[in-house]
């Protein structure tokens, strides 16, 4: 293949679509589950107790300090299926490219894309590729549906109960201020790197605790919207403490100047698990003993006596965390 840029022909069927596979995704992504010829796949599964998810991604730029929209891309879908309690086994991926993309971003992209899902285990084993014309899309999208099988005991927002703990496995808007720098939009530079990483690791350990609730990865909207969809969910309301909230200084110095809540900041490598209380010390011990989750902290617990999402203030204030409307940072995951 020699262009240098995507072209229409690139999603016409014919060779350059080819070439363009066989070259690009087929290169990469090639295990033995991988038929870029077939409609379909067979897949081996040891199990009937199955979790199927899917996801599409939109971020700007295409590549951040600390990943690029392929590795988000797997990260962000075998994330859901961990904090659900699976063990990921299978994505499949359709890219959406837009004419005129350089080809070498496409390569690197995709190569980080192979390189994720195989330290986590993960195997792509089909897709499609669409081109859109110039102008139609941003540079490229991906869409990603995963298959895995569960590994715990079933969690749900039902499972909640009154005094239950609240605890967050790492600091918290890495990935909305990363992708933002890296946007130029305002000038600023930094060293903030995106959080974007596997959570399974953490999600099997917390998995051996028989109090352990509810779990999810406080992706677009922050802890806020979990927060927030737990108070819906429950009836009950949610109490945390800003003094306890992990924030990295050049985080929190970012939204002090431009006037971000981390709390509705997106991450895309943490886990928001809620735990009986009698179990919370134990698990917050042994997240912290794993390196993806040594900054993990208390920040909060369930409470009937409010109806609402309570933030107790690091100065002794309260104030209450309303549910999102605006998009603070469109296009991050």
């Amino acid at each position: 293949m020699q262009d240098t840029h995507i072209s229409l022909a690139h999603g016409n069927g014919g060779r350059y679509m080819r070439e363009l596979i066989e070259e690009i995704f087929a290169r990469h992504l090639a295990n033995a589950d991988l038929d870029v010829q077939a409609d379909a796949v067979p897949l081996s599964l040891e199990s009937n107790d199955l979790l199927f998810t899917t996801d599409g991604f939109t971020v700007q730029p295409l590549e951040f300090p600390g990943g690029n929209i392929g590795s988000l891309a797997v990260h962000g879908t075998t994330n859901d299926l961990a904090v659900a309690g699976a063990i990921p086994k299978y994505l499949s991926l359709n890219a959406f490219i837009e004419e005129g993309l350089e080809i070498a971003t496409l390569d690197r992209i995709i190569k980080t894309l192979a390189d994720t899902a195989a330290e986590i285990g993960v195997k792509v084993v089909c897709g499609d590729t669409k081109v859109l014309r110039r102008g139609e899309g941003g540079g490229l999208y991906l869409a990603t549906t995963g298959i895995g099988i569960r590994n715990g005991h079933i969690l749900t927002m039902k499972n909640i109960k009154d005094g239950d703990v609240i605890i967050v496995s790492g600091p918290v808007g890495d990935h909305g201020i990363a992708v933002m720098l890296a946007r130029e939009e305002f000038g600023l530079r930094g060293d903030i790197q995106s959080d974007a990483a596997s959570v399974l690791n953490l999600t099997k350990a917390a998995h051996k605790f028989t109090g352990l609730r509810f779990m999810r990865d406080p992706t677009r909207g922050g802890i806020a919207t979990v927060c927030s969809e737990m108070h819906r969910a429950t009836g009950m309301g949610v109490r945390l403490s800003e003094q306890n909230l992990p924030v990295r200084d050049a985080v929190q110095s970012v939204c002090d100047m431009l006037g971000y809540d981390p709390m509705y900041l997106a991450c895309e490598g943490r886990v928001v698990a809620v735990v009986d209380p009698s179990e919370a010390g134990a698990l917050l011990e042994v997240w912290r003993g794993l390196e993806e989750g040594k900054e993990a902290a208390i920040i909060g617990q369930i409470d009937s006596a409010i109806a609402y999402v309570l933030m107790e203030t690091g100065i002794g204030g309260e104030r209450i965390l309303e549910e999102l409307e605006d998009d603070p940072l469109p296009r991050i995951c």
